[in-house]
């Protein structure tokens, strides 16, 4: 259950209620495809740094180390020792980014593994069957996320297809989270919009959708190839077709400056592997700016990452020891970075929800801009 705490302009502050906890919106899902943070990042680490919400992969799980044996284990929150929210994506991202090694039908998709090699199949019932095998608090419709610059005569047959997909999900885990043995018959499913840059096709999918009185509803297909500004643009005319009272999530968003423009727009829910990925490079994000910690220039820098973060890496160590870590090529490099940068993200989470609580959201978002475009 969602429930709007406050408004300011389109900006939204809110409370999902979910089986595993509530979950204080708008928020950032840390991404742990296999079911870990990539960086050596434990759960403990997590609770440390602010977690809410850790996303996994269904396409990914399934591969390895496979969704019987997460059920068998007791489902993923069990397995990875996470008693909070878990949102898994459906898969079908993944699996339509195998171009040339998986066929489409209006069945599912029959694809090979990019681990083995092995054929596979996967459809709306099967996404359902792997999320419910895993456990998750948030399962994802499975659809289709065609390439952001298709022309309309392959987006619309594609968009219609994942409306008749999102159908199937629906009748399946309605089945599913009735029988003995699942292990969350509380499963909450959240529906895809998509539609390319397609502004109409967007707009009547989305009002097609939400006829369906679903826990929540993402958009998918952004931050693929399109600029900032034909998200923006997306955003713009689908937000206010989708329901207001239930959760609007932005799939694999993005930047800092991404996640505070569409915020303003209505958006509540997020996730990107940035902030992780960027950290196992000496790259982090910084009240002004970003920072790449392997120039010489932090060299003998005594200074944290950021002198304004609370984060339990700032509060011991300098850019000039993390920097000798890279250079030394020691792993702890890359989990310190990893853990100030979702650090950085979870803690802007919980700036904006104060900024909208105040009624400040718009002040908030130009200074914080303005603050991330330094350069440094």
């Amino acid at each position: 259950m969602y429930k709007l705490l406050k408004e300011d302009g389109l900006a939204k502050r809110g409370e999902f209620h979910t089986v595993h906890g509530i979950i204080q919106t708008p928020v950032f899902m840390n991404v742990g495809t296999i079911g870990v943070i990539k960086g050596a990042v434990s759960t403990e680490d997590l609770e440390e740094i602010k977690c809410q919400v850790e996303l996994s992969n269904t396409y990914h799980l399934h591969l390895r180390p496979g969704d019987d044996i997460i059920k068998k284990m007791g489902g993923l929150h069990k397995f990875m020792v996470w008693d909070k929210p878990i949102l898994t994506d459906s898969g079908g991202f993944q699996v339509f980014s195998l171009t040339g090694l998986r066929k489409i039908t209006e069945k599912g998709v029959e694809f090979r593994s990019h681990i083995d090699g092995r054929k596979i199949f996967m459809g709306p019932e099967e996404s359902m069957q792997i999320q419910s095998n895993i456990g998750s608090t948030i399962a994802m419709a499975f659809d289709e996320c065609p390439p952001a610059k298709a022309d309309r005569e392959y987006i619309q047959p594609s968009v219609d297809r994942t409306t008749r997909w999102l159908h199937r999900c629906i009748k399946e885990i309605e089945i599913l989270n009735k029988k003995k043995h699942t292990i969350n018959k509380n499963q909450m499913l959240f529906g895809i919009n998509q539609g390319g840059v397609f502004s109409d096709i967007r707009i009547e999918h989305a009002k097609e959708i939400s006829k369906l009185n679903l826990d929540g509803y993402a958009i998918g297909g952004l931050a693929v190839g399109e600029t900032h500004e034909e998200m923006y643009k997306v955003l713009d005319d689908v937000v206010p077709h989708l329901p207001r009272e239930k959760p609007t999530y932005l799939m694999g968003v993005g930047t800092p400056i991404n996640i505070l423009e569409a915020v303003d727009r209505g958006v509540d829910f997020f996730d990107c592997v940035l902030p992780a990925r960027n950290g196992r490079h000496g790259q982090v994000f910084t009240s002004i700016g970003k920072l790449n910690l392997n120039n010489l220039k932090y060299q003998l820098d005594e200074r944290p990452i950021d002198d304004n973060c609370e984060c339990p890496v700032c509060k011991k160590y300098s850019r000039a020891y993390i920097r000798h870590l890279f250079k030394a090529k020691e792993m702890l490099a890359m989990r310190l970075c990893v853990l100030h940068n979702l650090y950085f993200y979870n803690n802007l989470m919980e700036d904006i929800r104060t900024a909208i609580e105040r009624g400040e959201y718009k002040e908030f978002k130009n200074k914080r801009i303005e603050e991330y475009s330094q350069k440094n």
